[in-house]
């Protein structure tokens, strides 16, 4: 349950890409517990594992489609927070060009992309915009080039965005989660595992759902003096030298 005011989104409308699984359905799950009107769209909307209860509306997409895209802004009549999250990492094969090629545009340039469509939309509302960055952002990782050059680009997309789309009246933000249970963790071994919860102060994964609490929070009117930062909710990750 949130532990933010019941109807705090009620009115408004919010679009969620990577709204099918993870941190990006978690916080589709939050908006629409918030009161909003959901539309989280990403691959696989058929088998959601949506909570009982909530209710969202559920679309077929990938976000290198630029075509889909463009209908997906179309059909919308009024938005007012937009956080694409869709993401993919492909491991070691990163470090070649297809995969790494791929996993760019879809962490970097679908984010601009979506943005970009759906300015009007949020300068009409004073709307808000909030990206998903990493704790790879800060340090790179040999296994995940892609994906860690990918994350920095969104933190400095977030803060350019920030100053040039303030006239229009819009807020851009960023969460810079550490490590989350989700399915793009899944993969990490034992070891992998302690080792991480070693350098972590609270000393466990996070939940999905503790990043969509924060992303709320950025969306929302409390954080209406607040643009072109990038907030870590990593349990003190950052905070250990080792």
């Amino acid at each position: 349950m949130s532990a933010l005011v019941p109807g705090l989104f009620a009115g408004k409308v919010a679009l969620v890409t990577g709204g099918t699984s993870g941190i990006g359905l978690a916080t589709a799950e939050t908006l629409a517990g918030l009161g909003a009107r959901v539309v989280a769209v990403g691959l696989g909307a058929d088998r959601a594992p949506v909570s009982p209860g909530v209710e969202l509306d559920l679309r077929e997409l990938d976000v290198t489609d630029d075509e889909a895209l463009r209908d997906l802004v179309a059909s919308l009549d009024r938005l007012d927070v937009l956080v694409p999250a869709a993401g993919i990492s492909l491991g070691e094969r990163e470090l070649e060009w297809g995969p790494f090629n791929t996993v760019l545009g879809i962490q970097l340039g679908a984010v601009f992309r979506i943005a970009e469509l759906c300015r009007p939309l949020l300068a009409a509302s004073g709307g808000s915009l909030i990206t998903i960055a990493s704790m790879f952002a800060y340090f790179g990782g040999g296994s995940r080039a892609a994906y860690s050059a990918a994350k920095g680009g969104v933190v400095q997309l977030t803060k350019s965005l920030a100053e040039a789309w303030a006239s229009d009246g819009i807020r851009v933000n960023s969460v810079a989660p550490g490590w989350i249970e989700t399915p793009l963790a899944e993969g990490l071994d034992e070891t992998a595992k302690a080792r991480i919860l070693s350098r972590t102060p609270l000393a466990r994964f996070g939940r999905a759902d503790e990043i969509g609490e924060v992303i709320a929070f950025l969306a929302s009117d409390s954080a209406s003096y607040i643009t072109g930062i990038v907030l870590p909710v990593d349990g003190g990750y950052l905070t250990t030298a080792i």
